[in-house]
C-alpha cells in the first residue's frame, strides 16, 4: 500500500531562515548540528506519509511552515554537547519532540479558535477542526511509535510525562482563563506545563542518550525549563506589543480570549479603580468592545508591563545559562548560552 504526500513533504520540511538575533544564535546552532537536523527533517517528512492522503495534507500545512525547530534543534545540541556518538537515537528522538510540538499546535488552535499559525492562516481555519484534531492525535501516535522504537524505558517515561503535563497545562491554562485573582505563581504553573516542560524534556533525552551522569542530565533539563519559561513569556509580552507579522499569530489573541498572562496580572494590579472595572469588564466578563484591545494596551504601557514581562524573561535565561556550567566549554555550548538570550532579544 502507498502513501500519500503533499508536494510540500516531497520538497523535504523548510528549514528555518533565521534574521536578525536569530541568525546569531540559531544559525549559528543550526550550523554545528547541520546534518543532524537534515537527517531529523528526513524523518520527520517520513513519518508524516500515510495512505489517508488527508493526514500528510494537514501536517505538511504546519511543519513545513517555517517553524524555527527550536526544540528538536535542542534534543540534537544538547546529545552532542554530551558527546553522543552512538548513531541516530538523538535525531529520532529530536522528531519524536517536534511531533508532541505540533500535535499540541494543532490542538492548540482549534481551542483558541486561531485563524493564524506562524503567519499563515492556521490549519484549522483551512481544513476544518476535526481534521486539526485527528491529525494532531496521528502525530501524537508517531511520537509514542519513536519513542518506543527507541528501547528505552527512562526516555519514553520522560517523553510520556511530558506530553500528560503538556495536558495538564492547557488544562490549568482553562481553568484560569478569566480569572484575574489567579496569582503569578499559578500562571508561571500554567506555562511550565504547557511550554517549558518539552523544552526540558527535549534537552534532557539529549544527556540520557549519550548516558550522562544524572547531574548532567538534571542541568541540561533545567536549562531547557528556564528557556522554555522565558520563551513562554515573551510570547505573551508579544501578543500586547507586536505587529502582526512579527508575532506570526494575531495579535491580542489573549486578551480577546481572556488569558491571563503576566502582562495582564501587572496591569491590573498596579491599576487604579476605573482600570480594575475595565479589566474586570473585559476579561472577567467578557464584554469587549471595538476598541478595547487599544485601551488593554495602553494600559500595559502606562504600567510598564511589559518590561516587567521582559525582566521576568531575562531572569529565566541567566538561570537557564548557569546550568550550564557543569559542562566544559565548547562550540555548541556557546552556541546553547546565546540561544538562552536569543529567546529574550526576539522581543526586542
Amino acid at each position: 500500500m502507498g502513501v500519500v504526500a503533499s508536494p510540500a513533504l516531497a520538497q523535504g520540511v523548510a528549514p528555518f531562515a533565521p534574521t536578525g538575533d536569530a541568525e546569531d544564535a540559531l544559525g549559528a546552532l543550526i550550523a554545528l548540528v547541520r546534518p543532524d537536523l537534515e537527517a531529523c527533517n528526513r524523518t520527520i517528512v517520513e513519518r508524516m506519509a500515510s495512505p489517508v492522503a488527508l493526514i500528510p495534507q494537514v501536517a505538511a500545512h504546519i511543519v513545513a511552515a517555517g517553524g524555527k525547530r527550536l526544540r528538536p534543534l535542542l534534543t540534537l545540541a544538547a546529545a552532542r554537547m554530551c558527546g553522543y556518538q552512538g548513531g541516530l537515537r538523538h535525531v529520532h528522538l529530536a522528531a519524536c519532540v517536534e511531533f508532541i510540538h505540533t500535535a499540541t499546535l494543532l490542538h492548540d488552535d482549534v481551542v483558541d479558535e486561531s485563524a493564524l499559525r506562524r503567519g499563515l492562516a492556521s490549519a484549522n481555519a483551512v481544513f476544518g477542526n476535526k481534521a486539526s484534531v485527528l491529525v494532531g492525535d496521528f502525530l501524537f501516535a508517531r511520537a509514542f511509535e519513536l519513542m518506543v522504537a527507541d528501547g528505552s524505558l527512562k526516555v519514553l517515561d520522560i517523553l510520556a510525562r511530558t506530553a500528560s503535563t503538556i495536558a495538564e497545562g492547557e488544562v490549568l491554562q482553562l481553568t484560569t482563563q478569566n480569572d484575574l485573582a489567579t496569582t503569578e505563581a499559578r500562571y508561571l504553573d500554567v506555562i511550565r506545563g504547557k511550554t517549558a516542560t518539552l523544552f526540558a524534556a527535549a534537552c534532557q533525552v539529549g544527556a540520557v542518550v549519550a548516558d550522562r551522569p544524572e547531574a548532567q542530565e538534571a542541568a541540561l533539563a533545567e536549562y531547557g525549563m528556564n528557556v522554555g519559561i522565558g520563551f513562554q513569556l515573551v510570547d505573551d509580552a508579544l501578543d500586547y506589543a507586536a505587529d502582526e507579522v512579527k508575532l506570526g499569530k494575531t495579535v491580542g489573541d489573549d486578551f480577546r480570549e481572556g488569558k491571563i498572562t503576566l502582562p495582564v496580572l501587572v496591569a491590573y494590579a498596579a491599576g487604579d479603580d476605573g482600570e480594575r472595572r475595565f479589566w474586570r469588564r473585559t476579561i472577567e466578563q467578557s464584554e469587549q468592545n471595538a476598541d478595547d484591545l487599544v485601551h488593554a494596551v495602553e494600559l500595559i504601557a502606562r504600567h510598564q508591563a511589559i518590561r516587567a514581562t521582559l525582566e521576568r524573561a531575562t531572569r529565566s535565561a541567566a538561570e537557564a545559562k548557569a546550568k550550564l556550567s557543569v559542562f566544559p566549554d565548547s562550540p555548541i555550548k556557546a552556541c546553547l548560552l546565546r540561544v538562552a538570550d536569543y529567546t529574550v532579544n526576539r522581543a526586542r
